[in-house]
């Protein structure tokens, strides 16, 4: 056990809190979980994603769960749940059994300074394991709570307070955090295998708050946010290439907040090709968009009704699956199909070019210090990008990023979007 405190009145946590996904799905997409509401009791509920159909167990416990209580799905069928109580973080796994469920428990963390946050990481890629995040006055704790021996374990300590959490590879070593220090947030990798070795990852500019928000191990996609431009700006880049993050015009909306949540996996050193699913926020609701790096537009689609809103998950053809549930409908699932190159080319010749906008170029050159015995795994490189008609902002890598490797990329600037007009329905499963 330890102790662990954050100031109250985190708005950044706060924030955070108010982003998270309604439900969590495991990274190969075999399972989710959600807190789900039988009148005015919670209850957890796990969803089976990898057969024809969708369906969900629920998984209730002696007594209602709290509204704020986490899930988290685990590849072997099991749910983690996180409890609070008492400025006590308890952990257990939920499993179907008979009728009703069986509940393991792991152990617990004691933060008792009140106002402390305490929560779980995003799904580990080995979908064995679970990680939490313990934000600290000073600095910040990463606790493994589920797939150890001997029930949750301190893996690391960052200086400074951390928030997000996004995995740079396939097996669960490589962590990126955004650590705000100096008054500044800047974006670090934590390697889990060597101790809880910190080094940076990403520096836009001296002064600039850069957070990342997903990585692709695959193709070395990453989205990042980054008030770099000017004011908050939503952009791209390659983990590891030479050449700026470009912040495309496409994803700049007036009146509304653009997170992505899916990126396609499978696109290997192909990143411009990668589909990228976005939440959208706006005056008059929350809606889908798609993108590509490649694609000068976003496609704005409806949100199916009863979307858990912030979860979906690509598969490698191109199919966003969106979960739904409704007062009819229980559990389901809506699917869609990326636009084809060939159709987004058409739409891009009949809209105006762009201005080209370009900031000045910070060159700094990429650093390669060692992670895994010299250099992050190949997978995470990927090859540089061709020129491009959005802003661009020279990025400086830190650590965690991977040698560049020779190739060529393709445009990725881009039109601003209004809200969604006339959108394709999409197809429930």
């Amino acid at each position: 056990m330890t102790a662990c405190a954050t100031e109250p009145g985190n708005e950044a946590a706060e924030n955070e809190r108010a982003a998270r996904p309604a439900c969590v799905i495991t990274a190969d997409g075999t399972y989710a979980a959600r807190l789900a509401l039988d009148g005015e009791s919670w209850y957890p509920e796990r969803w089976t994603l990898d057969g024809p159909e969708p369906y969900a167990v629920p998984l209730p416990s002696h007594q209602p769960e709290e509204p704020g209580t986490e899930v988290l799905p685990l590849t072997d069928g099991r749910v983690l749940i996180h409890r609070e109580t008492d400025r006590r973080h308890a952990f257990s796994l939920l499993y179907p059994t008979g009728p009703g469920t069986g509940e393991l428990p792991l152990g617990a963390v004691e933060c008792p300074d009140e106002g402390t946050l305490l929560r779980l990481l995003p799904p580990a890629p080995d979908g064995g394991h679970a990680y939490a995040l313990a934000v600290g006055r000073g600095s910040t704790a990463v606790w493994q709570v589920a797939g150890g021996a001997f029930g949750p374990e301190h893996l690391a300590e960052v200086p400074g307070r951390c928030s997000g959490g996004v995995w740079l590879d396939t097996t669960g070593r490589l962590l990126a955090l955004d650590r705000l220090q100096d008054g500044h947030t800047k974006t670090v990798v934590v390697d889990l295998e060597r101790g809880g070795e910190v080094s940076p990852l990403l520096q836009i500019a001296e002064n600039s708050n850069d957070r990342l928000l997903l990585a692709d191990p695959d193709s070395g996609l990453i989205l990042i946010r980054s008030d770099a431009p000017g004011c908050d700006r939503l952009g791209w880049g390659v983990l590891g290439s030479t050449l700026p993050i470009r912040f495309p015009e496409s994803l700049h909306l007036a009146d509304c907040a653009v997170t992505p949540f899916a990126i396609q996996p499978g696109q290997v050193l192909m990143p411009e090709n990668c589909a990228v699913a976005l939440r959208i926020d706006g005056p008059t609701g929350t809606w889908v968009g798609l993108w590509r790096p490649a694609g000068r537009q976003v496609h704005h689609l409806p949100a199916p009704e009863g979307w858990l809103t912030g979860a979906g998950l690509w598969s490698g053809e191109g199919v966003l699956q969106l979960p739904y549930a409704t007062g009819s409908v229980a559990y389901g699932v809506a699917r869609v199909k990326a636009p084809a190159e060939e159709q987004e080319e058409e739409q891009e010749k009949a809209a105006p070019a762009p201005p080209e906008r370009t900031a000045t170029p910070r060159p700094i050159p990429l650093q390669q210090a060692p992670l895994n015995g010299g250099k992050v795994s190949a997978r995470l490189g990927a090859p540089p990008l061709g020129e491009f008609e959005d802003e661009a902002v020279q990025a400086e890598w830190g650590s965690g990023g991977a040698a560049p490797r020779d190739g060529k990329g393709r445009s990725g600037g881009g039109e601003k979007n209004a809200a969604p007009a006339e959108a394709p329905a999409l197809t429930a499963g």
